[in-house]
């Protein structure tokens, strides 16, 4: 019997992939960086090949009728809005991601957003850079202790779940709204509270988004809710770009409608807004949530696992359709 083939699209580690190339054929094809150039690429070589792990490049529905044997994509990570989910399913095509291997990584970058927004970090290190010592005992150049604040979580999977965590035990306050609420026993453990969308966004000192990215959740952060936010909250998205209207986030920034803003993930990846880079209350991270190197190795493992499963012992993990 053939080994399967797989497609490798992303910058998948070489050494997690041990396991899988001694069951398949494994390629690794171009990583999506050039993306006119490596979508054709992938275009005109994609009908030999049975599955694929995808990191970024986009599987829609012409990629999909293109792909005429492909049985298997997996993600390279827990987002799967690059992929046609419902159109894959149409074709009899499994889609799986990676939950478990950004979970910890992810959640502890949001952690370091919220205390570098707290404490100021870009505000002082910029002044340093520019040769100024500042004075810290002049109130205007003093941070926030976070004992005490409330972080309010938008979307409560296993990351959110696991900023609750780390949150409850610096003694913040935790409140979160989700499509479902928490069963008693899970929120007693992360003494975290159930409350409408209305109410988290205002009672937020720091609002840290963790939903997906969907057509109910396109924009949901927008200028009628920096509106209500305190002036003095912080914005944390670590989540997804289009979670949140960039325009209406500048403008709420220049206002002073909220104090500032935190992110890992943005509208037009990779190309940040002006308005935003020039920013000395905007913290920005180039989407490195499960940039470290044990993440992503075991992100690697996990999409590496969830195809040579699927081909081995005819079982799908993670499959999200």
């Amino acid at each position: 019997m053939s080994k399967a083939k797989i497609l490798i699209l992303g910058g998948l580690r070489k050494d997690s992939l041990t396991d899988l190339e001694k069951e398949c054929d494994v390629t690794v094809g171009p990583a999506g960086h050039r993306l006119h150039d490596d979508r054709e690429w992938v275009l005109d070589h994609i009908a030999d090949y049975d599955g694929v792990i995808v990191a970024k490049m986009a599987f829609d529905k012409e990629m999909i009728d293109a792909a005429k044997n492909l049985k298997i994509i997996s993600t390279y990570g827990v987002g799967f809005d690059h992929v046609d989910v419902e159109y894959a399913k149409e074709k009899g095509i499994v889609v799986s991601n990676c939950p478990k291997s950004v979970l910890r990584p992810t959640a502890e970058l949001t952690l370091t957003m919220i205390m570098a927004s707290a404490r100021r970090l870009r505000y002082y290190d910029h002044a340093l850079r520019e040769g100024v010592f500042l004075d810290a005992d002049e109130y205007d150049n003093q941070g926030y202790t976070i004992e005490g604040e409330t972080l309010a979580i938008l979307g409560m999977g296993r990351i959110g779940q696991q900023v609750a965590r780390f949150a409850k035990a610096l003694g913040m306050k935790v409140i979160y709204h989700n499509r479902h609420q928490l069963d008693n026993e899970l929120e007693a453990e992360l003494n975290a509270k159930y409350v409408d969308f209305d109410t988290l966004i205002k009672e937020a000192d720091f609002l840290s988004l963790h939903a997906p990215a969907t057509d109910e959740t396109y924009h949901i952060i927008n200028a009628d809710v920096f509106k209500e936010m305190k002036e003095t909250a912080y914005l944390i998205n670590v989540a997804r770009g289009s979670l949140v209207d960039s325009d209406a986030l500048i403008a709420a920034l220049k206002n002073g409608e909220i104090a500032g803003a935190a992110l890992d993930v943005f509208e037009n990846e990779p190309h940040p807004k002006q308005e935003l880079v020039d920013m000395d209350n905007v913290i920005m991270t180039p989407h490195v949530g499960s940039a470290t190197h044990v993440a992503r190795f075991n992100l690697s493992k996990e999409a590496a696992n969830n195809v040579l499963s699927f081909f081995k012992d005819g079982k799908a993990i993670n499959q999200v359709n």
